[in-house]
């Protein structure tokens, strides 16, 4: 179904969940700017928020997250009140302007938290922002999840979860640092089912160590057994050079560029059999699920969490490392936690670095955004339009791309090569050293 053109995937690139992305972010940028977004928020403006944990119970080789471990409460109890301080600065920054539509928890994982902290930090929200009934979303690392924490989410109404699994074959789990039994993971679904969760994805990855077609394909037949509405199916971005604990993980193991590819094409063809529709380059979801209504009707959006729905142009992190998006601003906190302590006890906005985006940047947003999201985006009004066309081209030549007049169209063969041919839109790609994972 999908042709391999191994030259025109060599180049690393971005996962566009922001344009300019995180590559491009500026010290110069600061708590200023943060000041400054917030007071653009208009009285009734739609806003999601994103809280950031960054502990896990058991630290994954693979995992390129933000995250330590959570094995000394007195650390974790410091960052939570460092973490309701800043709820408070930019709630109070606010002034009950906005209505907070959205809440999603990532990290991390949010159940290393104690489920009380979990209360604690939903009344939080709720003191502080201006909450209209929203949409709850947690993801939850399978070892450690409980019927405590099952109970603390419907209590609150959380209706999505993602389970973190990404293979259950044994020895891939050895090789990446996951071990989780498939029977973990299946009573974990059960009590989010019981809990009152309507909606479930599924993490899974290709491009692992010992990873194979035949092992990939058990995988997706367990994880379809367990029944999510969702499912995520990420390629392993190795890159020990910027990620130290990927240093555990067997390059050798790793499989070549041809498997992997080949594993990327199985998953989608396995799992378009099975029901799903394709939502972007890696998420598939039920007929019934939001997601893929929101596909059907061509409203999906591109954000720091993937492929979503949510059509929200202001997008709030808290916690450290977590990025703000505003259409004018992308800010992101302060990632080392001692040094988000010390901004947040000073009495300032955690932002350490980002980028105040110009015209142009959201013009080139925008257009990239469609093209990653609905296959296709009019390029009309677009930047150096003739140097985008110079850069697209080899993917014309080979049928991966068209030129309908100034709408560029991705054609469904053309699917996996959705982010390079994204990246040809990106000016700054073309004159930064920043390396990035493979591009499938």
């Amino acid at each position: 179904m999908w042709p391999y053109y191994p030259d025109l995937l060599a180049t690393p690139v971005p996962r566009y969940t922001s344009f300019p992305t995180a590559a491009e972010f500026d010290g110069a940028v600061g708590p200023p700017h943060m000041a400054q977004a917030l007071a653009s928020v208009s009285a009734d403006e739609a806003i999601s928020l994103y809280l950031h944990i960054p502990y896990c119970s058991e630290i994954c080789w693979y995992c390129g997250c933000n995250t330590g471990a959570a094995n000394r409460t007195q650390r974790v109890q410091a960052y939570l009140l460092r973490l309701i301080e800043e709820i408070e600065r930019v709630g109070k920054a606010l002034g009950r302007r906005g209505r907070v539509r959205r809440i999603a928890w990532g990290g991390g994982s949010p159940n290393a938290l104690d489920p009380d902290d979990f209360d604690t930090l939903m009344g939080r929200l709720g003191a502080a922002f201006r909450v209209d009934d929203p949409v709850l979303s947690v993801e939850i690392d399978p070892r450690g999840f409980d019927w405590r924490w099952a109970a603390a989410l419907g209590r609150h109404g959380v209706t999505r979860v993602s389970l973190g699994v990404q293979t259950f074959d044994a020895d891939i789990q050895a090789a990446i640092g996951r071990v989780q039994p498939v029977e973990m993971i299946a009573c974990a679904v059960g009590q989010l089912r019981a809990a009152g969760v309507t909606s479930i994805n599924v993490d899974l990855m290709y491009g692992l160590p010992l990873q194979t077609s035949a092992k990939l394909a058990a995988t997706i037949d367990t994880a379809l057994e367990l029944g999510p509405d969702r499912l995520a199916v990420f390629g392993y971005a190795h890159v020990p050079h910027l990620i130290a604990r990927q240093r555990r993980i067997d390059d050798s193991a790793l499989p070549d560029p041809l498997a992997r590819f080949g594993q990327a094409e199985f998953a989608h063809q396995r799992l378009t059999r099975a029901g799903y529709r394709p939502v972007g380059f890696d998420h598939f979801s039920l007929s019934g699920d939001a997601l893929a209504i929101a596909a059907e009707e061509g409203r999906v959006r591109r954000n720091f969490q993937g492929f979503t729905e949510d059509p929200a142009d202001i997008l709030i992190g808290l916690g450290a490392s977590a990025i703000s998006r505003f259409p004018g601003w992308l800010l992101q906190n302060e990632k080392n936690a001692g040094r988000y302590h010390l901004r947040i006890a000073n009495g300032q906005f955690a932002t350490e670095r980002g980028w105040v985006r110009s015209p142009n940047d959201q013009v080139i947003g925008n257009a990239i955004e469609r093209l990653l999201c609905q296959g296709s985006a009019t390029l009309t009004g677009v930047p150096d339009l003739p140097a985008i066309e110079r850069r697209v081209a080899p993917y014309i030549a080979a049928g991966l791309a068209e030129w309908h007049d100034r709408r560029l169209v991705i054609p469904p063969r053309g699917l996996p090569y959705a982010r390079t041919i994204a990246a040809a839109l990106d000016p700054y790609r073309h004159r930064s050293a920043a390396r990035f994972s493979s591009a499938i």
